[in-house]
């Protein structure tokens, strides 16, 4: 995962609440049994739309978008977060966002700001004229925009700390690797079992996140 600590971008506005999954990638395109490909398909009933920002050449280098509230709503799947961050996005701002869709943004690296909807209902107009620039900061967990307005925004301080670093949930697992190591061998130490070591066809990443498969009874 490409990680992320700040940002500063032309903003796109999509002024539509509710936008759900589907909205965001069609269901047909859901074939791609990788995370690529899917940008070229993102909001692409949107773009169809010649009047829609989405296709409009101005905000062609958006990397931020602005949209209304319950953004992501609708079906779990997580290649609507894989197509919008394909599709160039790296930020979304708006006044919420769907449950199972902010868990799925953060654990693939796209940051949600979630701001007041009168906050939001400004910037919107303010960022139809294209002259819109906004600068996310997750250290400080504020967005800064060119009109001189500042907010702060919150995150989970778990993912905040993930996307930070570049960490997936398995990455980041991984790097605790040797703190998983000393826990294991002070463990061992109180405990009338000890594990056994792997078998060669098992790998270093699967040992690390997987409960052992035998245990070994020391009990005299």
């Amino acid at each position: 995962m490409e990680s992320f600590s700040s940002l500063t971008s032309l903003v796109l506005p999509l002024p539509l609440a509710d936008i759900d999954t589907d909205l965001i990638l069609p269901a047909q395109h859901l074939t791609n049994v990788s995370r690529e490909g899917f940008g070229e398909h993102l909001f692409e009933r949107l773009r169809q739309d010649h009047g829609s920002p989405l296709s409009d050449e101005r905000f062609a280098e958006a990397k931020i978008l602005i949209t209304r509230k319950n953004f992501g709503c609708g079906s779990s799947r997580e290649h609507a977060v894989w197509a919008i961050l394909s599709g160039g996005f790296r930020v979304i701002i708006a006044p919420s966002f769907a449950d199972i869709f902010t868990s799925n943004s953060g654990k693939n690296g796209l940051v949600l700001v979630a701001l007041p909807e009168p906050v939001i209902e400004q910037l919107l107009v303010k960022a139809a004229k294209a002259d819109l620039q906004a600068t996310v900061d997750l250290n400080s967990q504020t967005v800064t925009f060119s009109d001189g307005s500042e907010h702060s925004f919150h995150i989970d301080p778990f993912r905040r700390d993930c996307i930070l670093h570049g960490y997936d949930d398995l990455q980041y697992i991984l790097s605790h690797e040797k703190e998983i190591d000393r826990c294991k061998k002070e463990r061992e130490k109180q405990e009338f079992y000890s594990t056994l070591k792997p078998n060669r066809g098992i790998s270093r990443r699967q040992e690390l996140i997987s409960i052992p498969l035998h245990i070994k009874n020391t009990m005299h």
